[in-house]
């Protein structure tokens, strides 16, 4: 029961993504945060790699809880993850860069599972009786065609299975 309801709500977001990005984001947060004889020589440079490794872990838990929101988290995710190589002890000591890229990818080109449409009916036309003969008879109008069905779709970027 508790296995099935953790896969469904696994599979209904960016689960990959969102881990990368979490991880990445306490990798890059982690190494400045060394020993206070450490940090006393890193100055004000570890500043910056706090600040994106915790922004980085807040867009993998976008990523997580408001799955609609996964295109502007990925993008940011692998801005921030880029930057962090130039910023931040090599991102990581690029750990952190290939995680958060990773992680950013992941979440940028999920996609939420539709479910299959049902395939469309074969509608047959109603059987017409034979004229009279001599009365005339009334032009037939096409039959429209029938409409695709379509499910309910949650989300709001529109996308198709």
């Amino acid at each position: 029961m508790l296995l099935s309801r953790w896969r469904r709500w696994r599979r209904t977001r960016p689960f990959w993504g969102g881990l990368f990005a979490v991880l990445a984001g306490a990798e890059i947060c982690v190494l400045p945060l060394a020993p206070l004889k450490v940090m006393l020589q890193q100055g004000v440079a570890g500043i910056p790699s706090v600040l994106m490794g915790i922004v980085m872990i807040v867009l993998g838990l976008t990523a997580w809880f408001a799955p609609a929101q996964r295109g502007l988290a990925g993008i940011l995710t692998t801005l921030i993850a880029t930057a962090a190589l130039v910023l931040s002890n090599l991102g990581g000591f690029l750990i952190g860069t290939l995680l958060g890229i990773l992680g950013g990818g992941l979440m940028f080109a999920w996609q939420p599972y539709a479910a299959p449409r049902p395939a469309p009916a074969q509608e047959t036309a109603p059987a017409q009786g034979t004229p009279v003969e001599g009365s005339p008879t009334p032009p037939q109008a096409p039959a429209p065609a029938p409409a695709p069905p379509s499910a309910p779709h949650h989300d709001p970027q529109g996308a198709q299975p």
